[in-house]
């Protein structure tokens, strides 16, 4: 289990890559953050950001909700829990999009899905993330879409887990979204619908089938 120690270190690795204006870590902000939250990247790195932050949000990574309840959660851990929070811990996918124009298909996210640009990189872009709740999507650019046009395979590019699928449904069939599939119920129970983007990536929203 990963000590104290190694918490501080992390902590001030943050606060320097805030500061060298590291765009990845604004992201991390965004995501654990609350107060961070509805800031842009440029805003949470033109923030201020304190070694009291960074600490916080290393506990929050770490599944505390403070600083200190991560130093008191390490001072009273048993063997038997320090083995387990040693195992791997998936927190969250972020599938990859490939796409021919990326500020073309963040426009088509922004205005079709009601997703956001959460950065961009290149001049011009070859690569950005968008967001829309707790979903992030990577977009990177390609010369050539990888599925031929003629393609006949349904082949998802992602899946993204939904608790109201109805009302986004029909959110989407009012801002004209192109449906591959409308809104229907599966055999093994979840409720899903998909939608294809200007290069022909199939993104599919689901309820969860458990």
């Amino acid at each position: 289990m990963p000590t104290l120690e190694h918490h501080k270190k992390q902590a001030k690795l943050y606060l320097k890559w805030h500061r060298e204006r590291y765009y990845p870590v604004a992201a991390v902000i965004g995501w654990l953050l609350p107060r961070f939250r509805h800031f842009s990247d440029s805003q949470i790195l033109d923030h201020d950001f304190k070694l009291t932050d960074a600490q916080e949000l290393v506990a929050r990574k770490s599944g505390f909700e403070s600083w200190q309840a991560l130093k008191e959660g390490l001072q009273t851990v048993t063997d038997h829990a320090a083995t387990d929070a040693a195992k791997p811990h998936l927190a969250f996918a972020e599938p990859q999009l490939f796409v021919c124009d990326i500020a073309a298909a963040c426009n088509f996210y922004r205005e079709k899905l009601g997703f956001e640009t959460r950065f961009t990189y290149g001049e011009p872009p070859f690569y950005a993330q968008i967001i829309r709740d707790g979903a992030r999507l990577n977009l990177r650019h390609v010369d050539k879409p990888p599925l031929a046009a003629n393609s006949t395979d349904d082949l998802l590019a992602a899946t993204i887990v939904v608790d109201n699928i109805k009302a986004l449904f029909l959110e989407y069939q009012k801002a004209t979204a192109p449906f591959h599939q409308t809104l229907r119920t599966e055999p093994w129970g979840a409720r899903t619908f998909i939608v294809t983007d200007p290069d022909g990536n199939l993104v599919c929203f689901a309820t969860s089938a458990g």
